[in-house]
């Protein structure tokens, strides 16, 4: 018998740890979005999120093209998407590729930190989405020349990743064994000895 949404919910969740932001531990990436649209005011609060993100310079590389369902964008986003993502990614209300402009436009010299810009900026929108009841997944998997030529993004602006965002739908409505089967499998996540060091291999004392 296949969860719910909202026990699949509860069971993605990360343990909660005393002190730490609830959205932390509640954000994570279904592939099932409910039939429900985004309101634009809830859309204007999750990049107003971004906004706010730290950047090199203070340069704010991240630009973000937008599209709503049963919009041309939409369909231009959901007509590039790769494997399996396009089973599922064009059934979300909104799709959004985010973009990165790799020169400073005071100088016009390159931007080494303008995707790592994009990223921090990203995820201040995936956790201000769980702030609002929303939920978004990330994808690499599209084709990157044909999204670039059919949103127009010129050459200078590198591509970061499709997110799908909206409201959390039925495992079931996935209709595929693979699909739910992930969507209804606990996370897991490396130790903090194996990503935190105090020299190069050797895990910090952090407790």
């Amino acid at each position: 018998m296949t969860l719910s949404a909202s026990e699949v919910n509860q069971l993605k969740h990360a343990p909660a740890v005393e002190g730490m932001l609830p959205v932390i531990h509640q954000r994570w990436s279904p592939r099932s979005f409910a039939d429900r649209e985004v309101s634009a005011a809830d859309l204007a609060r999750v990049f107003e999120a971004a906004r706010w993100a730290p950047s090199s310079n203070n340069e704010q590389p991240w630009r973000y093209v937008v599209g709503v369902r049963n919009s041309g964008t939409h369909a231009k986003i959901a007509a590039t998407l790769a494997g399996f993502n396009k089973a599922w990614a064009p059934k979300a209300p909104v799709l959004i590729l985010g973009v990165a402009n790799t020169r400073f436009s005071r100088n016009g010299r390159p931007n080494d930190y303008a995707l790592y810009d994009l990223g921090a900026a990203t995820v201040l929108i995936t956790l201000q989405a769980v702030a609002l009841g929303l939920t978004t997944h990330q994808m690499g998997g599209f084709d990157h020349d044909a999204i670039r030529k059919a949103l127009e993004i010129p050459e200078d602006h590198a591509l970061g990743s499709v997110m799908a965002l909206g409201y959390l739908g039925e495992p079931g409505a996935l209709a595929d064994e693979h699909l739910i089967a992930s969507e209804v499998t606990p996370r897991s996540r490396k130790p903090l000895s194996e990503i935190v060091f105090s020299a190069w291999g050797e895990p910090a004392q952090l407790a």
